[in-house]
């Protein structure tokens, strides 16, 4: 799937969110979302999850 099907997909499903619920829901929906496609990009491999922690961390300490 594209970057442009994935985001009129998303685009679509935070709408219905927001008609049919509030704001707020449509925040959780949204959040969700991100953290679903963080986690595929993981397991797909296109993200090296321990390097990046690894490096975030040692940033963090200096």
């Amino acid at each position: 799937m594209n970057r442009t099907a994935l985001a009129t997909i998303t685009g679509l499903v935070l709408g219905v969110t927001l008609v049919f619920a509030n704001f707020g829901d449509m925040l959780i929906v949204a959040l969700f979302g991100a953290i679903g496609y963080g986690a595929a990009r993981v397991l797909a491999g296109d993200v090296d999850a321990p390097a990046w922690w690894l490096a975030r961390s040692r940033r963090s300490s200096r």
